[in-house]
C-alpha cells in the first residue's frame, strides 16, 4: 500500500518537463494564426521569459529567460523548444557532469 501511495507522488524533474513540453506548446500556437500570432508573440515572451526564470533557478534561470523571451519575440523562431531544451541541459546535460 505505501509503496502505491509513493508511485503516485510526482517527481518535480518530471513536472517540469510537463510543463516545458506545455509552455512550448503554447509558444507553437502562433503558427496556427497566420498574421496574428505575432502579436501573440508580443505577449507571450514576457510570460516565457518570466516562466523560464521562475522554473529554473539561478543562473541557468535567467538565461534561459532571456534567451525565451528574445526567441520568441524575433519572427520565425518559434519553433525552438527553449523551455525542453532549458530542461534538457538542467538534468540531463548539467547533471552528468557531476560524475
Amino acid at each position: 500500500m505505501t509503496n502505491l501511495i509513493q508511485n503516485q507522488k510526482k517527481d518535480p524533474k518530471q513536472i517540469k518537463l510537463i510543463l516545458s513540453l506545455l509552455f512550448d506548446g503554447i509558444g507553437l500556437l502562433s503558427y496556427t494564426i497566420p498574421f496574428l500570432g505575432e502579436g501573440f508573440d508580443i505577449i507571450w515572451a514576457p510570460i516565457s521569459g518570466l516562466l523560464l526564470a521562475y522554473m529554473y533557478k539561478g543562473t541557468v534561470g535567467k538565461i534561459a529567460g532571456i534567451l525565451g523571451f528574445i526567441e520568441e519575440l524575433i519572427p520565425m523562431l518559434d519553433f525552438i523548444p527553449t523551455f525542453t531544451l532549458t530542461w534538457l541541459y538542467t538534468y540531463v546535460f548539467k547533471s552528468g557532469d557531476k560524475k
